[in-house]
């Protein structure tokens, strides 16, 4: 099972329209599984009252929220 296809349950907030992840810890905890999925390094930034991910796919930067309990590129 992909990483995408894991149901996200731990607690969020909404940020200017973004689905987000509460606590640093919980996006930091998502972070390290991500990284494994896309091979490559990501951490997490705080944006408003939330956190994202953040990382590079196929050398383009990207930041991670939430949807409907799964992951999602926010841009």
């Amino acid at each position: 099972m992909t990483i995408f296809a894991m149901s996200v349950f731990d607690a969020t907030v909404i940020y200017d329209g973004k689905e987000l992840f509460k606590g640093q810890g919980a996006a930091s905890g998502w972070a390290e599984k991500l990284a494994k999925e896309i091979e490559s390094r990501v951490t997490v930034e705080k944006i408003g009252t939330g956190w994202a991910l953040v990382g590079r796919v196929d050398g383009v930067d990207c930041r991670w929220g939430i949807m409907g309990q799964r992951l999602k590129r926010l841009d």
